[in-house]
């Protein structure tokens, strides 16, 4: 069965259900060297990091769910594309801002996502919640950076995520406005109550949600059963968990390797912080972790088996370094000015991850380790700076103040990709850039 979405049927393409026996992983996902580093580097004091990752019940599930998305939003997008994606989004937005009472005659699937969406799950507490936000602002620059460069290198390198990202062209052909929307999400939902129903952030991410639902439709029905049966489903629920999981873990266990200890009650709420983002971005219930341990036997997983790079890979990052010329004295000199730039990733992800990216660029041969060595000292005092201060009276205070508001460096990152998108004529950010996907055979691009 297929749910709605137009293509072959194929044994695997369902949702899971208590008591179905588990789907073996796709074939794609195989552990590599690749992302043995940075996995070591991040889980290493908790659980037992090995190449291949321990075969628990809980990697068996995160393996099984690689082959499904989002059933509520998957069933409301094939709704809406049977009723015009213009209408289907009216509906939507009608829900979201006054509730799903107002909508005249909701579509079931619709109201099938409110009664999740406007209920949520026992396991939520706002108190922990809070805390955990707070906990996440409160991370080290280094350690947010840590996350920053891991999140990019899975989008770029990891198999399910960059040829997702790659088959939409929008970081060849629109680079600022998929920049310019991944920067306000994740400023916004460093806010105080940023999830709570009414308030406009949670719409947001609904839409977002929404926005993943669309382009999962349309690769499934492009790419067909034949890349299904090699790679699962396209952003699958298993890949957005394991996104939130070291989205939310990676900054805080960088400083507590580094020097900066944490607690188990610590990384807990942090987890709980990143696992409510995940249910309302449509997780399914059983793969959301209730504690940090079981957040990183996922993160292990994922990370293990993100597999090798696509061949969108060679095309983004072709793309992104078309201006560099090797021919020319001042191209050779702006090939070399990277170094420093290419070190940081090196340093963050490991180099082997770096060289794959740029295998197929005027990059390939800039020098890195140098500057790795030197990120790597730069970040390990910062993290030293930081846990000095919170031995200093006064540190909660400090730490609520920081995150009295929006988290600092979200909040400056996102000035800076507005600046950018609006040199390019974007301003706003609606989340529907993905709108005719849905109503178009292949791909908008």
């Amino acid at each position: 069965m297929t749910h709605g979405l137009e293509t072959r049927p194929h044994p695997y393409d369902y949702y899971y259900r208590p008591g179905l026996p588990l789907r073996p992983p796709p074939p794609r996902a195989v552990p590599s060297d690749l992302w043995f580093a940075p996995r070591k580097a991040m889980l290493g004091p908790w659980i037992d990091v090995r190449r291949d990752p321990a075969d628990t019940p809980r990697a068996r599930l995160i393996a099984d769910h690689l082959w499904q998305g989002d059933e509520p939003m998957d069933a409301l997008v094939a709704a809406f594309r049977r009723m015009g994606a213009a209408g289907g989004r009216r509906m939507l937005n009608q829900a979201l801002e006054h509730g799903i009472d107002s909508v005249d005659e909701p579509l079931p699937e619709l109201v099938n996502l409110f009664a999740r969406l406007d209920n949520p799950p026992d396991w939520y507490d706002p108190d922990r919640w809070e805390y955990g936000r707070r906990l996440w602002i409160n991370v080290s620059l280094a350690g947010k950076m840590a996350m920053g460069v891991q999140d990019f290198m899975g989008t770029f390198v990891g198999a399910e995520v960059a040829s997702a990202v790659g088959q939409t062209g929008r970081f060849v052909r629109d680079p600022y406005r998929r920049g310019l929307e991944s920067s306000v999400w994740f400023r916004s939902v460093t806010a105080p109550r940023a999830l709570e129903r009414r308030n406009p952030i949670f719409h947001d991410t609904v839409r977002v949600r929404f926005m993943h639902a669309q382009v999962r439709a349309m690769l499934r029905r492009t790419w067909g059963d034949e890349h299904f049966a090699q790679h699962g489903s396209p952003i699958s629920t298993a890949t957005t968990m394991g996104a939130a999981v070291t989205f939310g873990l990676t900054p805080i266990c960088f400083d507590h390797v580094h020097g900066r200890r944490c607690t188990t009650a610590q990384l807990d709420a942090v987890m709980h912080y990143w696992a409510y983002i995940a249910y309302v971005f449509g997780v399914a219930e059983e793969l959301i972790p209730r504690t940090a341990i079981e957040g990183m036997q996922q993160a292990d997983y994922m990370v293990a088996t993100a597999g090798v790079a696509p061949r969108w890979t060679a095309t983004m990052a072709g793309a992104a370094t078309r201006s560099f010329d090797a021919g020319t004295p001042a191209g050779r000199l702006r090939i070399a000015a990277t170094a420093p730039l290419l070190g940081a990733l090196a340093y963050y992800s490991g180099e082997p991850l770096v060289r794959t990216l740029l295998a197929d660029t005027p990059l390939r041969a800039v020098p890195v380790r140098p500057f790795a060595r030197l990120v790597g000292l730069a970040a390990a005092t910062e993290v030293r700076a930081r846990a000095l201060d919170d031995r200093l009276p006064g540190a909660v205070a400090r730490r609520n103040r920081r995150a009295r508001h929006i988290d600092p460096m979200w909040d400056r990152n996102t000035r800076l990709a507005r600046y950018l998108a609006a040199r390019a004529g974007i301003r706003g950010t609606p989340f529907d850039h993905h709108d005719s996907s849905t109503d178009t055979p292949g791909c908008p691009a």
